[in-house]
């Protein structure tokens, strides 16, 4: 394998605020800069590790808001200023990806892009890495857009779906049919028993002037918004460019936008696992448990007939439990939050709570 491929890019999508893994995740300092796993290392730096290890560093492009601009560059100390791209507002995946294809394609007409984002829980490496080995390299040789699908282990209702073609003999990679979204739990079932149903990790591979393509064709709006800068890109003018007319761009999801329209979508069942971490739960469920299944991060805790609770403190607290089953505790600088597991879903709305009635400075 050549791992120094020069034609190999990837883009890290690093400008989300993880509002349900508040209050750690704060809209100054979110998720993926935090080391929520307890590892030593933060999310986007695993992240930067598993993608660097395929694709040239200098080839790294770090997509993330403007306020995480010193974030980027104190956490992962190789990539240059001109590696890091700014989105002046929150416009979803669409809009980042297509700036991002249009800056490969015009620095190398052949590049072909990984996109990923900053935050996902792998904990295979070298399978992850001989995954997008397979995808980088279809990719290189065929016009067609690729994801990464994730075999479905519990019919889990907060991921989207990926419904592959059945009548493609190809094991490496299958047309896909249609995407759908967060399904009901009758439905996520019934995926689970049709078996040609996986889960969509928002992991895409794709030459950089095939998706732009892809984007002049069905997205000829945004195409031609972002098009008219070409000259600026990559250049001391691109940043004003990207400034002026970003805000301009749709707000919409790059499933939404293209993959749902296309019929060059095809998918590689992964062979490694895989979580969006999305929730509190989510990190539970991949991290070890003691004897009581409690997960401890960043704390040292006493247990008294508590158990099944994830507790995480910001300065390795000792934490006393008594008689306390099934919950959230999160002990961050400014903010004490302690809610039952079945409730996770519900920490998007306690955060609003809370910044109607104490101010924004937590949020």
């Amino acid at each position: 394998m050549n791992k120094h491929n020069l034609n190999y890019f990837a883009v890290i999508m690093a400008g989300g605020v993880g509002s349900r893994f508040w209050p750690v995740s704060k809209a100054k300092y979110p998720k993926q800069f935090h080391d929520m796993m307890g590892v030593g290392e933060t999310l986007i730096q695993l992240t930067y590790n598993r993608i660097s290890t395929i694709v040239p560093p200098q080839n790294i492009l770090i997509l993330t808001n403007e306020a995480y601009k010193d974030l980027v560059k104190e956490q992962l100390p190789k990539i240059k200023d001109e590696q890091i791209v700014l989105e002046p507002a929150m416009r979803n995946t669409a809009p980042c990806i297509l700036l991002a294809a249009l800056k490969i394609k015009k620095q190398n007409p052949d590049g072909v892009m990984l996109v990923a984002p900053s935050d996902h829980w792998i904990n295979d490496k070298e399978a992850f890495v001989q995954d997008i080995h397979t995808a980088f390299e279809e990719a290189a040789k065929t016009d067609i857009l690729i994801t990464l699908g994730i075999k479905p282990t519990n019919p889990n209702t907060g991921f989207g779906y990926i419904k592959f073609d059945e009548e493609d003999e190809n094991f490496h990679i299958k047309k896909v049919s249609s995407f759908t979204e967060k399904p009901t739990l009758r439905n996520a079932k019934k995926y689970l028993e049709e078996g040609n149903y996986l889960w969509n990790a928002g992991i895409f591979i794709w030459k950089a002037a095939v998706i732009a393509e892809a984007f002049s064709t069905y997205r000829e709006e945004m195409f031609k918004l972002f098009d008219k800068g070409n000259d600026t890109l990559n250049s001391s003018k691109e940043e004003a460019f990207i400034k002026e007319i970003y805000p301009e761009a749709q707000n919409i999801s790059i499933d939404y936008a293209i993959l749902e329209k296309s019929n060059k979508v095809f998918v590689i069942p992964a062979g490694f696992d895989w979580d969006d971490l999305g929730t509190w739960g989510a990190l539970y469920n991949q991290l070890g448990k003691d004897e009581d299944k409690n997960v401890v991060i960043n704390a040292h805790l006493l247990p008294n007939e508590s158990g099944k609770n994830i507790i995480y403190t910001h300065s390795h607290k000792v934490v006393v439990l008594d008689g306390l089953e099934d919950y959230i505790i999160v002990d961050d600088k400014d903010v004490l939050l302690i809610v039952p597991r079945e409730k996770e879903q519900e920490i998007k709305e306690i955060r609003m709570k809370v910044l109607e009635k104490y101010g924004n400075n937590l949020e």
